[in-house]
């Protein structure tokens, strides 16, 4: 059967199993190379026009751009991806059927950038020192969250452009604490070396988030995810992952796209206003989540039922 004519890419028994074992599933093919190189090509014509935008432009970080946080709510190529049946019909196997995305960000890496830690995160509390997801408490205590994670390669993503590296079955234990600090220290980008390979967190040290500060990650447990433009990745962001510096080797930069889901009992944004990380911050006032998948039944976080350019969001339904 071609890939088109499918209808249903809810993971199979097997493959639910084996995410649940190793914490990620994928490549994923979602988009042929052809038509992902179309649409990139349109993304990054239109991202400059920020008429619609939801967050200012002044939000520009040293390295990072959170400006260009959540651009699926006015770029309609983006809208249409984070509702991608081939994504979304895969997130509810794992999420249940309703299901929001609630950020979408860009992961570029151009020739001689530096490797990003490997690094976990469970509240995305790690640089703004907020939690940014609550899950419901479990009896009194607060459950283990996360969110899942669909990491598109927008362009190929190879050893020497810096691809994803994943260490699996590493997502069940927190080797972090997300509410320690970090020191943001833009000068260090692109100029620490950890174990002989250049890596940073975006101006900061994630090793300083460390529970023990004398445990290194046992990197012999990891592997290099190597992606063709229109594949992607589904994991858990409490698994444990990483990113290999640019060689520099080629002039080719990976571009990568990351959508994130939750289901909608987990509260988004709790008790906050901005999002101050990375040298840069962003007001709410305009943000909305997306629901991709069933319903929303809690009335807890704004949600976004169209784009700013009047894309409809029409949640997956079974």
């Amino acid at each position: 059967m071609k890939i088109n004519e499918q209808t249903d890419f809810r993971l199979s028994a097997e493959e639910l199993e084996k995410f649940e074992r190793d914490g990620f599933i994928g490549p994923i093919k979602i988009y042929e190379p052809e038509e992902m190189e179309e649409r990139w090509d349109a993304i990054r014509r239109r991202l400059p026009n920020r008429s619609r935008a939801i967050y200012p432009v002044d939000a520009h970080g040293a390295v990072t751009n959170i400006s260009n946080y959540d651009r699926h709510l006015d770029v309609d190529l983006l809208s249409e991806h984070i509702m991608n049946e081939r994504i979304v019909d895969r997130v509810v196997s794992i999420l249940g059927p309703d299901v929001l995305c609630w950020r979408t960000e860009f992961f570029p890496k151009y020739p001689g950038d530096e490797g990003t830690d490997w690094h976990q995160a469970s509240t995305f509390a790690n640089a703004s020192k907020k939690p940014q997801i609550m899950w419901p408490s479990e009896e009194g205590r607060p459950s283990f969250g996360g969110t899942i994670t669909v990491w598109t390669a927008f362009t190929d993503s190879t050893l020497e452009n810096g691809c994803l590296q994943l260490m699996p079955g590493t997502h069940r234990h927190m080797n972090y604490d997300e509410s320690l600090a970090m020191d943001y220290d833009p000068d260090a980008i692109n100029g620490r070396e950890k174990d002989g390979v250049k890596r940073g967190f975006f101006g900061y040290d994630y090793r300083q988030l460390q529970k023990d500060p004398n445990w290194k990650p046992d990197e012999s447990k990891a592997f290099p995810l190597v992606m063709k433009k229109g594949e992607c990745v589904i994991f858990w962001s409490t698994l444990m992952h990483a990113s290999l510096p640019h060689t520099g080797g080629s002039k080719d930069y990976r571009m990568g796209f990351a959508a994130r889901y939750v289901p909608t009992q987990v509260q988004v944004y709790p008790g906050t206003e901005t999002v101050a990380e990375y040298g840069g911050g962003i007001p709410l006032d305009n943000y909305g989540a997306v629901v991709v998948a069933g319903e929303d039944t809690y009335g807890i976080n704004r949600i976004a039922t169209e784009s700013r350019t009047g894309f409809p969001f029409t949640p997956r339904r079974f």
